[in-house]
């Protein structure tokens, strides 16, 4: 079972990965990218809808969990439609790299609204994810980069990080795949809604089109979301986490192979610090929850 939930991590994270494969030609064929994401979240919470279906779980949400999930689902399209737009600004690889900072952030929006202490680890991991940041920055002699593509993508990873934030702390009582179904369906509705007032044509123009929309929403969010939920039931949420780090390597690597990005030092340097201070925020999280099991064991 180790084994699976290991490989099932791996596959979660590759999958995320792949995103850029997708979305980089349909951003230079001018294709819009509300109805690429409409069409992207409305595929995946079909399958993932009929995946309850199949397991004869109920649909059934109360008004609470309905707002908290609708607000998820606006955090998810606001995550999504920052990092595309980052595309326009950065590469696919500092923009994947710069996204997975969330975690961080986690641990800061905790600290600062919920009074969740930082141990050393933790700020250790603070300092090599702003180096690393700092790192992806330099070019030639100075500071060279898209600063307003950096924040942006910041943006993005910003508002990831509030959508983990709230599912950790808004006691939501319905499984993974329910969580994830209402999500991605609130987030096509989002993207709905937004093309919808741009006038935009929600046709379809080709099969092949089609067939990539299906085949976009299986990879990077249906594989990647089913697989996560199965890695964290078989090996637990802090080894899935830092087989997470994955997630930018395969995009750096796509980005490498696929669209001629350069793999510079200081894109090799700055992944790296950038990982380092992911995992190290994830131990620190382990550490915590461990400790705060035991001291409720032995207050009990």
């Amino acid at each position: 079972m180790k084994f699976k939930g290991y490989l099932l991590g791996v596959l979660s994270s590759v999958s995320f990965g792949l995103i850029p494969i997708f979305i980089l030609p349909l951003k230079q064929a001018h294709f819009s990218m509300d109805i690429t994401l409409f069409y992207r979240f409305l595929f995946s919470a079909l399958m993932v809808g009929g995946y309850l279906l199949y397991s004869k779980e109920s649909f059934r949400i109360n008004k609470k969990e309905l707002l908290i999930l609708a607000v998820l689902g606006v955090c998810y399209a606001l995550s999504s439609e920052f990092l595309f737009i980052g595309y326009d600004f950065l590469t696919p690889g500092i923009a994947s790299t710069v996204l997975f900072i969330y975690p961080i952030i986690v641990a800061l929006l905790l600290f600062f609204f919920y009074k969740e202490k930082l141990n050393k680890l933790s700020v250790m991991s603070l300092l090599l994810a702003f180096a690393g940041v700092i790192v992806l920055c330099l070019k030639g002699k100075g500071l060279e980069i898209n600063f307003a593509g950096l924040g942006i993508v910041m943006l993005s990873s910003l508002f990831y990080a509030l959508y983990m934030v709230i599912v950790n702390k808004s006691d939501l009582k319905v499984s993974g795949f329910k969580l994830s179904f209402y999500s991605m369906l609130f987030t096509s509705t989002f993207f709905m809604i937004k093309a919808s007032a741009s006038g935009e044509s929600f046709a379809i123009p080709s099969v092949s089109v089609f067939v990539s929309f299906l085949i976009f929403a299986f990879l990077t969010t249906v594989i990647s979301s089913l697989c996560l939920v199965y890695a964290i039931k078989y090996i637990g949420s802090t080894p899935t986490a830092i087989l997470g780090a994955l997630e930018p390597v395969v995009a750096v690597m796509v980005s490498v192979l696929m669209f001629h990005e350069k793999f510079t030092t200081n894109l090799l340097i700055g992944i790296t610090l950038i990982l380092l201070a992911v995992i190290f925020n994830v131990i620190a999280d382990h550490r915590k929850s461990k400790h705060d099991r035991q001291n409720i064991l032995k207050n009990a």
